[in-house]
C-alpha cells in the first residue's frame, strides 16, 4: 500500500504504473520489486535491467581548486582526477570511521581555474553528509542540493550499452568504466557514466525529471525489465559491495573493509582520518570484512553470529542466497588470525549452528568479452 508520508521520486507512477511493490527506504517510498526479485537479478545478469535509484543524494560543487578541497575529506588521491573522470571513496570521521561511501565525479575547469564537480551519496546519509560536506568545505566553493531535482537512472547488464546508445550520440563503446559525459538526451542535457552497484557492465543517467519520465518510458517499451531495491541488494552482494549501515559505517575503517585501495597515504597530504589510519596500518588490522559461503541451503542474515569452535568471533554483516551461483553467500566481520580464504566457521542461525567457509571476494566476477 501506498505511504503518502514517505517522499517519492519523479517516476513513483511510472513504477506503479508496472505493478511495482513498495518498501520504505531511508524516508522515501520506493520500488522492492515488480515481476520478482529472482526474475530481476536473473535480467541484469544476462541481459539489462533498469532501477529508479533517484533517491540518492546528488550534490554538485563549483569553486577554485575544488579537486584539492575535497581531497582533504577522503582518503584518496583526488588531485590525479583527469575531466570526464570518477572515484569511488569514502567520507571520513577523525578516528577514521566511515561516514558514507560515495562516487566523486570530476567535470574539469574553466579557463579562469573555476573547477566543477558532482558526488552521489546514499540517500540514508544524504542530510549528514551535506551538513559534513558544508562545515569543511571553504564559503569560495558553491554548493548545490539537486536530490530532489533530478532524476537518476541506473541501467545495467550486457545489454544496457545498446540500449542506451539509441537515445544519445557520443560513443558509449569509447566511455571507460568510471568515464563520463556531459550529453544531450531528447534535447535536454544530461550526464551518463559508466558506473553501478551490480557487477555488470551499465550507466547511471542523472537528467531532469522531464527527461527522466520520458526515457523510462522508452526503455520500458524497448523491453527492459524494471527492477527494485530486492534485486539491487542481490547483485551487490554477489558482487560484495559494501552496503552503508551494514558492511561499513563509523566502527569500521576502509582497511578493516577490504577498501584499502581508496587509501592513498603515500600520494596524498593530510585528511581527515589520516592519523587513525596511518596508526592502524602501522599497528596492523585486528579484524578484516570477508566472505562467507554457507555449506548448505541455509541463509545467513545481518546480525546472526560466526563462531568458531563454539565461540563467537564475528556476526554478518550481509547475507542471501545468490540467484547466480546457486547457493547462500554472506559478508562478515573476524579476526586477522581466523580470515584466510578456506578457514571454516559456523554462523548461528536460530539458535541452531550451520557449517561455512571462507571464501575469496568478490563471489561473482562477470565474464569480459
Amino acid at each position: 500500500m501506498s505511504q503518502p508520508n514517505r517522499i517519492r521520486t519523479p517516476l513513483f507512477d511510472l513504477c506503479q504504473n508496472l505493478n511495482a511493490k513498495t518498501t520504505a527506504f531511508a524516508g522515501w517510498e520506493m520500488p522492492l520489486q515488480y515481476s520478482g526479485i529472482l526474475q530481476e537479478h536473473r535480467a541484469v545478469r544476462e541481459a539489462v535491467g533498469m532501477f529508479d535509484i533517484s533517491h540518492m543524494g546528488k550534490f554538485a560543487f563549483q569553486g577554485p581548486h575544488l579537486r584539492k578541497q575535497l581531497d582533504a575529506l577522503v582518503p584518496s588521491d583526488l588531485s590525479r582526477l583527469q575531466p570526464g573522470r570518477a572515484q569511488y571513496t569514502v567520507l571520513l570521521d577523525a578516528e577514521g570511521g566511515i561516514l558514507d561511501d560515495l562516487i566523486i565525479y570530476y567535470q574539469g575547469s574553466s579557463e579562469t581555474g573555476v573547477e566543477r564537480g558532482l558526488a552521489i551519496v546514499n540517500a540514508a546519509t544524504c542530510e549528514a553528509d551535506k551538513a559534513w560536506i558544508l562545515k569543511h568545505l571553504p564559503e569560495e566553493i558553491e554548493f548545490e542540493d539537486l536530490t530532489r531535482d533530478r532524476v537518476l537512472i541506473a541501467l545495467q547488464g550486457p545489454q544496457a550499452e545498446a540500449h542506451l546508445q539509441r537515445f544519445i550520440e557520443a560513443d558509449l563503446s569509447q566511455l571507460p568504466a568510471f568515464g563520463h559525459l556531459e550529453g544531450t538526451i531528447f534535447g535536454q542535457s544530461s550526464i551518463v557514466a559508466r558506473t553501478g552497484y551490480t557487477g555488470e557492465d551499465g550507466f547511471e543517467i542523472m537528467v531532469n525529471p522531464t527527461v527522466g519520465r520520458e526515457l523510462w518510458q522508452c526503455l520500458v517499451d524497448a523491453g527492459v525489465t524494471p527492477c527494485g531495491l530486492g534485486a539491487r541488494d542481490t547483485l551487490r552482494l554477489e558482487a560484495a559491495m559494501a552496503l552503508y549501515g551494514q558492511d561499513i559505517d563509523t566502527s569500521t575503517s576502509p582497511l578493516e573493509a577490504g577498501l584499502k585501495w581508496l587509501v592513498h597515504l603515500d600520494a596524498k597530504g593530510d585528511f581527515l582520518g589520516r592519523q587513525a589510519l596511518a596508526k592502524q596500518q602501522q599497528d596492523g588490522l585486528k579484524r578484516r570484512l570477508v566472505g562467507l559461503k554457507m555449506n548448505g541451503r541455509n541463509i545467513a542474515r545481518h546480525g546472526y553470529p560466526i563462531l568458531v569452535d563454539g565461540e563467537v568471533v564475528g556476526e554478518v554483516t550481509s547475507g542471501g542466497p545468490s540467484p547466480t551461483l546457486g547457493y547462500p553467500i554472506a559478508l562478515g566481520y573476524l579476526p586477522l588470525n581466523l580470515a584466510k580464504v578456506g578457514r571454516s566457521v559456523e554462523v548461528e542461525i536460530r539458535g541452531k549452528t550451520y557449517p561455512a567457509e571462507v571464501v575469496k571476494k568478490p563471489f561473482y566476477r562477470r565474464p569480459r568479452s
